[in-house]
């Protein structure tokens, strides 16, 4: 990984085969960053992505093999038991053009990982939420 801070934004630079999530909240940990944004594009491999059932109060999950075009990644950096979370949505695209998309749990850099991380000001939480069977925004 590697990053430059311009103004108030890092642009982050994930390497080959690093894990997407775990290596930006990593980074958001050693910056100190509790509350922010991320945007993103490039192409990751092997991504697990999940839809939510609010019925059933659990996520469905697939898994996508091999290498997808990251279209866009959009997610928000709240605190979930004193750490930076980040709740990340993903839009991922094959080599016949075919769209998935959700909410991502895992996934791998394939070529490359392009990053912008906006903290914010403020003190945004996460906490369990029984109704919906989440960790949601306590405002």
């Amino acid at each position: 990984m590697e990053f430059r801070k311009v103004d108030n934004c890092y642009y982050v630079y994930v390497q080959k085969d690093e894990p997407v999530l775990e290596t930006l909240t990593d980074f958001c940990k050693d910056h100190g960053i509790q509350n922010g944004q991320v945007f993103g594009i490039g192409a990751i491999k092997d991504v697990e992505l999940g839809a939510y059932d609010l019925d059933t109060k659990h996520y469905t999950r697939q898994l996508f093999k091999g290498s997808w075009e990251l279209i866009g990644m959009q997610a928000n950096i709240t605190q979930l038991d004193n750490e930076p979370f980040i709740h990340a949505h993903v839009t991922i695209g094959d080599h016949d053009f075919n769209v998935k998309g959700g909410h991502l749990f895992a996934g791998n850099v394939a070529v490359v990982g392009e990053f912008i991380i906006v903290p914010l000001s403020g003190d945004a939480r996460r906490e369990s939420n029984p109704e919906i069977g989440l960790a949601t925004w306590k405002l």
